[in-house]
């Protein structure tokens, strides 16, 4: 693993691609022998470990490091530049010799290139996941299938782990021209490059598959800027539907006529009066017109007194969306204006952040509660509800436009992204990438749950909350930028 010149010098050897568990050796061998980034050569190819795996690598303990820094890790070892590794050193050096919260300054030079990587990670494990198409193939062991994918980093061994969990049924390989992947039930090993060649033709799954595409193609919504930058060009040669998509394209323009020509229908069964105004809602132009659309909507759940809709400037750099109006919001029309908002108005002063500036909102437009003799007592919306309200909260960020989202609660993530994802796992920056068009984010607790802690914890967790709003404002100047 070690190799040198110098004495004070050392080469540390690592296998092409990405040697996430040959850097964690390394990482601990160098920290503890205090070697400093300047006297530390990093080497990825195929040249031998001057030094073995012996006693050396064995005694080194493990680095405590902050979940930021441990957590990015991973996210940057798959990355092509060459320099990862010797940029990676220089965080853990630099956190390790004083500088503790470096990673929350985003300005930082280094923190801001590592950052970038870490996006572009995130992207190509996104492109992957989304663009990867398996065909079946018979062999003497039976059914398998088998895919084939170009990545643009060292992401297959990050990748394999989301296949076996979506397909662990199945016997599957994915095939890269840097490595491949094989899962067979059991047990999942890596092995060498694939070859594109080797892949089986189509099957009648593929051409189900193209057929269903095709049927649920809107012509009336052909965008061929948004299509291309959802669907890069260099997938297209391995999906089937994209097959389809010229022929589909030229015959948009005149599908789509034909559309506007049939004579309308009016749906069996449905209030004319009421489908009428619904069918001219559908699509509001506007933050007032969709406004005006949820004020006229009857609350999912009876009871609350008035829809609460969201407060502050279209364009706001920062947009804050909560789970639902309380009490005091539904009584008075306006979010974040009750006790759990009189927190986050607090702690939002202590960070720079204000009110004025940025975008109040929740995921729930109405307030769901049980009564308790004069008391109404705030109920948890359901999965279902969130999603009831989720096409509106979608319309009115694509009004506001604000460059970065802060999750506040589960409930929140849940509406972003469609997904239940714990927040002391995603605490902290994130990108929401469930809609059409992915923004920068931020997940961080619900003002609320400050409230229900116990008085000795209470000070500690709202310290927390205030430094994560600081790490918002700074995000914000940096995009604002």
């Amino acid at each position: 693993m070690f190799g040198g010149g110098r004495a004070a010098h050392r080469t540390v050897h690592l296998r092409p691609g990405a040697d996430l568990a040959g850097f964690r050796i390394a990482l601990r061998g160098l920290v503890a022998g205090n070697i400093p980034p300047e006297c530390v050569t990093w080497s990825a190819g195929d040249a031998p470990s001057l030094f073995g795996a012996g006693a050396f690598e064995e005694s080194a303990p493990p680095v405590a490091l902050p979940k930021a820094v441990a957590g990015l890790i991973p996210m940057v070892v798959p990355h092509r530049d060459p320099e990862r590794y010797a940029l990676l050193y220089g965080l853990v050096w630099r956190v390790l010799h004083g500088e503790r919260h470096l990673p929350e300054i985003a300005s930082d030079p280094l923190v801001h290139r590592l950052g970038g990587m870490r996006k572009a990670i995130g992207r190509d494990l996104h492109k992957m996941h989304a663009f990867l198409r398996f065909r079946r193939t018979e062999s003497l062991e039976g059914e398998r299938f088998v895919a084939w994918f170009e990545p643009d980093h060292h992401i297959l061994e990050a990748a394999a782990p989301f296949f076996v969990d979506r397909f662990r049924s199945l016997a599957w390989s994915i095939l890269t021209p840097e490595g491949s992947a094989h899962w067979d039930g059991t047990a999942l090993r890596f092995g060498p490059p694939g070859d594109r060649a080797a892949l089986p033709e189509g099957d009648g799954f593929e051409a189900g598959w193209r057929d269903y595409y095709e049927s649920t193609f809107n012509p009336a919504r052909t965008n061929l800027k948004a299509m291309r930058a959802e669907m890069p060009k260099k997938y297209w040669h391995n999906l089937p539907e994209t097959a389809a998509i010229p022929g589909l394209v030229r015959a948009a323009a005149g599908r789509t006529a034909q559309m506007i020509e049939r004579e309308p229908q009016m749906p069996a069964k449905r209030d004319p009066v009421r489908a009428v105004a619904a069918m001219a809602d559908q699509d509001p132009k506007t933050l007032a017109a969709l406004n005006a659309i949820i004020r006229r909507s009857e609350p999912l759940v009876p009871g609350a007194t008035q829809a609460v809709l969201g407060e502050g400037p279209p364009g706001a750099t920062i947009a804050f969306v909560g789970e639902q109006p309380g009490d005091q919001e539904d009584r008075q029309g306006r979010p974040f204006v009750g006790p759990a908002g009189q927190v986050l108005m607090r702690a939002m002063e202590e960070a720079g952040l204000s009110r004025a500036d940025s975008y109040l909102t929740n995921a729930v437009k109405h307030f769901k509660f049980e009564e308790r003799g004069k008391r109404r007592i705030h109920q948890k919306p359901t999965a279902g509800e969130v999603s009831h309200y989720r096409w509106w909260l979608d319309r009115e960020l694509d009004f506001v436009a604000p460059r970065l989202v802060v999750a506040l609660g589960a409930t929140a993530v849940l509406a972003l992204t469609g997904k239940a994802i714990p927040i002391t796992r995603a605490r902290g920056p994130f990108r929401f990438d469930r809609r059409d068009t992915p923004f920068q984010g931020f997940i961080t607790v619900h003002p609320s749950y400050l409230l229900r802690l116990p008085d000795e914890a209470k000070a500690e967790a709202y310290a927390a909350f205030v430094a994560d709003l600081r790490r918002v404002a700074d995000l914000g100047r940096e995009l604002s930028g």
